[in-house]
């Protein structure tokens, strides 16, 4: 039988496309009141009223989770609609500073990576646990979305596997910190997911060649065993579950949901 998150709110941080937004569904389907944000208003409010529409309650808050003031307001109107936090998937990241090597990468690029993967990450967690601490019953559940590349390394792709690696230490961190007051804090590590970000890298390392696109996707799908790109509702299964009561034993992991990409290292 499938989870319930009947009478709990959810909040989907890049909830308007790929993982974030299979996540925000999933979420909805289970019964959960879903609060999902993104930078993209447009695609955002669909995916709310793609929710509605099914049947589920749901809002977009647009914000940028680079910036301070705006998760800032992002809480304040999650919790001005439901008054309180049940669980939270932090998911929104950005690709700038990518195909370039580390000498050679921009400055401004660079910021751009941190503030939002993992500055924003921390941003969020930081409201997330004082609310989960503050309401009652206190507790609850985040799962802060990594990515294989935060496992070591990717050529031409150093600030955001450095953001990445950086999530799963603050994962970990907090998990330790606030298990005995009821908060679990868990991992994603992504794998390859047929998203639009994936497809923007494709796109990008084909040269906008679209002819060659094909071919960079079959090369990259060579090195997983399952020989296939994940789905994103397969990532937002991991993410629910992660943050159900069927895990409730599970706090300070890395799940890895990558269709045995990095089996041969780990």
């Amino acid at each position: 039988m499938a989870e319930s998150f009947v009478g709990k709110v959810a909040l989907v941080t890049g909830g308007s496309s790929g993982i974030g937004r299979a996540t925000a569904l999933a979420f909805a389907a289970a019964g959960a009141r879903v609060v999902l944000a993104a930078r993209g208003e447009e695609l955002g409010e669909g995916v709310a009223r793609e929710i509605r529409e099914r049947g589920g309650e749901a809002r977009f808050v647009r914000a940028d989770m680079g910036n301070g003031r705006d998760v800032e307001a992002l809480f304040e109107a999650t919790l001005a609609a439901y008054g309180r936090l049940d669980c939270a998937c932090n998911n929104a990241a950005s690709e700038e500073g990518a195909f370039a090597r580390t000498a050679d990468v921009d400055e401004a690029a660079f910021d751009r990576t941190m503030a939002v993967n993992l500055k924003g990450v921390w941003l969020c967690m930081r409201a997330e646990l004082r609310q989960m601490l503050a309401q009652q019953p206190a507790g609850g559940a985040i799962v802060n979305v990594s990515s294989v590349n935060g496992l070591g390394g990717a050529a031409t792709g150093a600030p955001y596997s450095a953001s990445k690696a950086g999530v799963l230490a603050l994962t970990k961190s907090a998990a330790q910190e606030y298990a005995r007051e009821g908060i679990r804090v868990n991992a994603l590590v992504a794998g390859a997911f047929r998203t639009p970000m994936l497809e923007r890298v494709f796109d990008r390392a084909a040269g906008g060649d679209a002819a060659k696109v094909a071919e960079v996707e079959a090369l990259y799908t060579g090195y997983i065993p399952l020989a296939r790109l994940g789905r994103p509702e397969e990532a937002a299964a991991a993410v629910v579950w992660l943050c159900s009561d069927a895990a409730s034993y599970v706090t300070g992991h890395s799940m890895i949901v990558d269709g045995g990409m990095t089996s041969p290292m780990r």
